[in-house]
């Protein structure tokens, strides 16, 4: 049986053909429908959100070492932060087979860097593979928990973003039954104290070698000859964008299984071949290792190493074909930057704060993200994940010391506080920091599609969980100025903003409003009731002033000929943010 999928849907059924029993994740764009699918299969494996990917593959390894094939994934940042335990357990291979899946985001379509994630299996001395479209996704899942129980070793596996979302046949299979192996104490293996982790040491690089034999003999590194004149050495989705330009008309060498990299196979593939090209996405990884080893090749020279590959840019590169496009008028085409919804409970804050010109606001990874646009201009920094309250602290603690009259405010999500807010905010507590911290509780993990976080009160599996209260966290890191709002009123936000500026110790400001988009739970509808009266200009006593234009709100227009604004009725959702702006009381429901 053939079935249309994704990479990452292809990733979840590999999993469970593979015989994966554990899969845990932190959600980020393009990597968050691979546990979403897994989750799918709640029978056969265990599905969970961590607060963090650290904590993520920490629970992965905990699985992988009491003997259950275990699945971590993340997007490429996310690497980051796990990387702690990632160097470590690389020391002290497996027991039940461990795979890290990096889902790296080449052109920044959702993040906020560029990061080429195949040096971390080069860096941590792991193994690592390549999809390069969903049936390889699903396929190699399957060779990538053999390879790690083979050969004692985490296996990093890296897809993109074209990866992840593309979609194509896949031929689905039967599921492996794998019964867990069995957990033994072995302190030598998994106790990583100096004195065992130095032995560990050894054996990993013994371990590269069996891994570096591998890579030569397996068929996941393959050759496709056509002729001698051109040869391409290539990896992932960029051996697709190779196929589509050059055709039958070169060779091909595709890498699967990419660190260690199969350099006698190189060698004798480039020994046979005119010009050898090697195209990848998006550092020169393999390139640099080719050279290293002495052999001629042309890369990132011609090939450019900053955004997303594609057939235009690799034909454009190597071939200096260009294809004609039509031609448009630039000076007419309207930015359409990305706004935060209509009926969004950030709005409402996002206004109210960037009336206070004294301020320096740190934001954060999430839609609070888009706080910094026009018209709202509430938002100065933007550095990672949960990194707001450190970087205010910083920016706080200068200003005191140089005698600068300004205070700052950091701004984050509820799903980025449980990520690592929380320690940018006991940090600041513990070093007397007076950070005005603002934590924007929509009720669940907004930009990445809505996933549950340990204060919703839902597991992925959609199980009824904890619901770990904000407030009382916050309370109970020792923060004796709490206050908790809601954003949609905007007099209770600017008052709240103004008692926090008046401290001069830290404060916490908790926006408690579910996402617009959000499918209210039980416990929603019951704390929050339902948004259902719609809002409507009223021509005769609009002035045109444009104030209600400033909330940012996609649902309001203005009518340049009438000079009045009107709002679409099929976008509001009855916020009334607009209403509570304009000062001739113009805006009224419906």
């Amino acid at each position: 049986m053939k079935k249309l999928m994704t990479g990452n849907e292809a990733v979840a059924q590999g999993a469970y053909e593979a015989g994966i029993s554990y899969a845990s994740a932190y959600p980020g764009t393009p990597s968050t429908e691979i546990l979403e699918n897994i989750a799918l299969f709640k029978d056969n494996i265990i599905s969970e959100w961590a607060p963090n990917e650290k904590v993520a593959l920490e629970t992965a390894i905990g699985a992988s070492i009491a003997g259950a094939r275990s699945l971590c994934a993340m997007k490429m940042v996310g690497v980051n932060v796990a990387a702690d335990p990632l160097f470590t357990y690389a020391y002290m291979g497996v027991n039940g087979a461990l795979i890290l899946i990096s889902a790296d985001d080449p052109g920044m379509a959702s993040s906020q860097n560029e990061q080429d994630n195949r040096h971390y299996a080069k860096f941590a001395k792991i193994a690592m593979l390549e999809p390069s479209d969903s049936q390889e996704c699903k396929d190699m899942i399957k060779s990538a928990v053999e390879i790690s129980e083979k050969y004692d070793t985490t296996v990093l596996f890296r897809m993109t973003q074209r990866v992840c979302h593309s979609k194509s046949l896949v031929q689905l299979g039967e599921k492996v039954e794998a019964p867990i192996k069995d957990y033994a104490k072995n302190n030598a293996k998994f106790d990583a104290m100096p004195v065992y982790s130095r032995a560990l040491r050894y054996k990993l690089e013994d371990r590269l070698k069996k891994l570096e034999e591998f890579s030569n003999e397996t068929d996941l590194n393959f050759i496709e000859w056509n002729n001698s004149k051109i040869g391409i050495v290539t990896s992932g989705v960029s051996y697709q964008y190779a196929k589509e330009v050059f055709s039958n008309k070169a060779s091909y060498l595709k890498l699967g299984f990419t660190y260690p990299l199969p350099m006698k196979k190189i060698k004798d593939f480039a020994s046979k071949v005119d010009t050898l090209y090697v195209i990848e996405e998006l550092e020169p990884y393999i390139e640099e290792q080719l050279k290293a080893n002495g052999i001629n090749c042309i890369g990132k020279e011609k090939i450019p190493n900053i955004g997303e590959l594609n057939t235009d840019i690799v034909a454009k590169s190597l071939l200096e074909i260009e294809k004609e496009l039509i031609e448009t008028a630039e000076e007419k085409v309207v930015n359409r930057p990305p706004t935060l919804c209509a009926g969004c409970p950030h709005r409402g804050f996002f206004y109210e704060l960037g009336k206070f010109k004294n301020v320096m606001v740190a934001g954060d990874i999430g839609c609070y993200g888009l706080g910094g646009s026009e018209p709202l201009k509430a938002k100065d920094t933007c550095i990672c994940m949960g990194g707001s309250v450190g970087t205010a602290h910083g920016v706080q603690k200068v200003f005191d010391k140089f005698g600068k009259e300004m205070r700052t405010v950091a701004t984050m999500g509820d799903s980025t506080f449980f990520h690592t807010g929380i320690n940018g905010l006991i940090g600041t507590l513990y070093n007397g920091g007076k950070v005005i911290t603002c934590i924007l509780d929509n009720r669940t993990t907004g930009m990445t599609g809505h996933q549950e976080n340990p204060g919703t009160g839902f597991t992925l599996e959609g199980e009824v969980s904890a619901d770990i209260d904000i407030e009382t966290v916050v309370r109970a890191l020792g923060c004796k100025n709490v206050r908790t709002i809601n954003p949609h009123r905007l007099e209770e936000v600017r008052e709240a903003l103004q008692w926090a500026l008046s401290l001069e110790e830290p404060s916490v400001i908790i926006t408690r409003y579910p996402c617009v988009l959000k499918k209210y739970s039980d416990a929603d509808k019951e704390e929050f009731g339902v948004l259902k009266d719609k809002y409507f200009v009223k021509k005769d006593l609009c002035i045109g002033c444009k104030i209600c234009i400033k909330t940012g709100c996609p649902a309001i227009r203005f009518n340049n000929i009438e000079k009045k604004s009107f709002i679409m009725e099929s976008q509001c959702v009855g916020c009334s943010v607009c209403s509570q702006v304009c000062p001739k009381d113009a805006i009224v429901r419906r």
